[in-house]
This record gives structure tokens, C-alpha cells and sequence, in this order.
């Protein structure tokens, strides 16, 4: 199982896939997610910060770092 650190909150979320879950046989999905935004920013966050993202308008990466 891999994992990788949340960019805004710092928690370590779970990557699936790769050849540690062909031997554990863990079928959870990942986490979170990697997402680009429009003004050049690239962030890995979990769900929980990616739900508290604005949902009304274009996301830039100043409410990102305001979480």
C-alpha cells in the first residue's frame, strides 16, 4: 500500500493499485486526487479538503491555500 501526504491538511492518504495490493488483496480506492487548476496550480488533496473546495465558481489555487 502506498500513500502520499494531503498538500492542504497534511494527512496521509492511500494510493491504490500498485504491486502491494496484488499481494495484500486491499480493494480500497484511493483517497484523494491529484487536480490541476486553471492558473498553473497542481495540488494532491484528500476528499475532505477536495469537498470543501469552492463548488459556485472556477477553483484557483489561493482557495487552496486557504484551506
Amino acid at each position: 500500500m502506498a500513500t502520499q501526504s494531503c498538500e492542504t491538511c497534511g494527512r496521509p492518504v492511500r494510493i491504490a493499485g500498485g504491486i502491494g495490493d496484488l499481494w495484500s488483496f486491499e480493494t480500497d480506492p484511493t483517497g484523494g486526487m491529484t487536480i490541476v487548476l486553471d492558473d498553473g496550480g497542481e495540488f494532491f488533496l484528500c476528499h475532505d479538503c477536495i469537498e470543501q473546495l469552492p463548488s459556485d465558481r472556477v477553483v484557483t489555487s489561493d482557495d487552496v491555500n486557504a484551506l
